[in-house]
């Protein structure tokens, strides 16, 4: 006759699950593996939605995986606060950033400002990213997304989607509208991917995720120092002379706060977006008779870029920090107590989106928050989405076939998920060909 389990054997063997789930959800590797990341995120969300982490060599922070739990922090920013801390670092990590910086932070953009700074700098651009203003930018975008086409068409039947398509063609938009030249697209996408995923050994610049990290930060700000002298003698139209001339709070921005600007731009302005774009073909290659219907149906693609946004989700995370003694989800959280919002598990929490595990283009309603949500919700959102219909609608129009023609990699990374090269092979139909005749 077996024995049967004694009641704190089985508590034991839960609390072990859930701390190995927790391994996978904070390591750089721990999205590399699709399957394994869900049903972590699924079993936290389900017996630890607000677990408590603590972990040799990093502060301890509650990991926050539930939809509800997650909106109702962002939504309540006058108890939860995005600075200091802003993302999960090691203790070895923040040191290094501390020497570096002075600072806690290795930039100080609009991610990890509050009231009433982030109002203020957030308006410095917020025009820009306006709908009339975006409207303005279609055609432009259409004939964009048609010329990466042409010039990987040119080359041949295969390529590598993330970095020959999405990548330069989301550089090219924030270039555009900062104004620094495509020759230099190349050179700061590599600085600004370095950057938020010095993890990932084939983004590095050097050994250590450290030294990359502030590499890059250091040759970003080299760059747009020369930038900034630039347009403060020469003014034109373009973001980079808007954030040159801004006075927040009526005096010239500081020196960190300038560069930071610069540099959230370039890495939140293409890297998220190139994500969502690899990360949404692989999706559709991975489900063949979405990809069908998609192609019969065109009318779907703009629910079908919902779902590749919630899909990816490429934000793995921001933290917040409660700013008083409160509550979330019925659980008490004390004033100073950090907290890790996972935004992926949010967007595949079953309590919000039906058959939440499968990539369904025709999802209604598709509440996701890959873009966040409250007053740190992303300003680029309508932008991403932008850029995201003008090359599928392109690339549905000049292809007959798209397959997969080698390995998928992913970012390896605790701040950036997804997609990081997807070889394809596409036939191409002789569109621009026959018009000519």
């Amino acid at each position: 006759m077996s024995a049967v389990p004694s009641l704190s054997s089985q508590t034991d063997r839960r609390s072990a699950a859930v701390e190995r789930a927790v391994d996978v959800l904070i390591s750089s590797r721990g999205h590399a593996d699709p399957t394994r990341l869900e049903r972590a995120c699924a079993l936290l969300r389900q017996r630890a939605p607000l677990h408590w982490v603590e972990r040799s060599g990093v502060r301890p922070f509650r990991a926050v995986t539930r939809y509800a739990d997650i909106v109702s922090i962002e939504t309540r920013s006058n108890e939860f606060a995005a600075g200091p801390r802003t993302y999960l670092a090691s203790e070895t990590s923040e040191a290094v950033l501390q020497r570096v910086t002075g600072k806690p932070q290795l930039v100080r953009s609009l991610t990890e400002m509050d009231p009433p700074d982030h109002g203020v700098y957030r308006g410095i651009i917020q025009g820009a990213f306006a709908p009339p203003v975006l409207r303005e930018m279609e055609t432009w975008l259409s004939q964009w997304a048609a010329e990466i086409i042409d010039r990987v068409s040119a080359r041949g039947a295969v390529c590598d989607f993330a970095g020959d398509v999405a990548l330069p063609f989301t550089f090219r938009v924030i270039g555009r509208m900062l104004g620094t030249p495509e020759a230099d697209d190349a050179r700061l996408a590599r600085l600004a991917q370095a950057f938020v995923g010095a993890e990932d050994p084939r983004r590095r610049l050097a050994e250590a995720p450290g030294d990359t990290m502030r590499m890059a930060m250091l040759a970003l700000r080299d760059y747009f120092e020369a930038v900034v002298a630039d347009r403060r003698a020469q003014p034109r139209d373009d973001l980079a002379s808007l954030i040159a001339h801004a006075a927040p709070h009526g005096a010239a921005m500081p020196h960190y706060e300038l560069i930071s600007y610069f540099i959230l731009l370039v890495t939140a302005g293409h890297d998220t977006t190139a994500l969502a774009l690899a990360g949404g073909l692989a999706a559709l290659l991975a489900a063949p008779e979405q990809m069908v219907r998609l192609r019969a149906e065109p009318e779907l693609l703009d629910p079908t870029i919902e779902e590749m946004l919630r899909w990816t989700s490429p934000v793995r995370h921001f933290m917040r920090t409660a700013v008083c003694d409160t509550e979330v989800g019925g659980q008490r959280i004390r004033e100073g107590d950090a907290l890790a919002l996972f935004f992926h598990s949010a967007n595949r929490d079953e309590t919000v989106f039906e058959d939440a595990g499968a990539f369904r283009i025709d999802r209604s309603p598709n509440p996701h928050i890959a873009f966040g949500r409250g007053p740190h919700i992303c300003m680029g959102l309508q932008l991403a989405r932008m850029q995201m219909r003008a090359l599928f609608a392109e690339l549905l129009r000049r292809t007959e076939r798209i397959e997969l023609a080698g390995r998928v990699r992913r970012v390896r990374s605790p701040f950036m998920s997804g997609v990081s090269s997807l070889p394809v092979r596409m036939s191409f139909r002789a569109l621009r060909k026959e018009a000519a005749a």
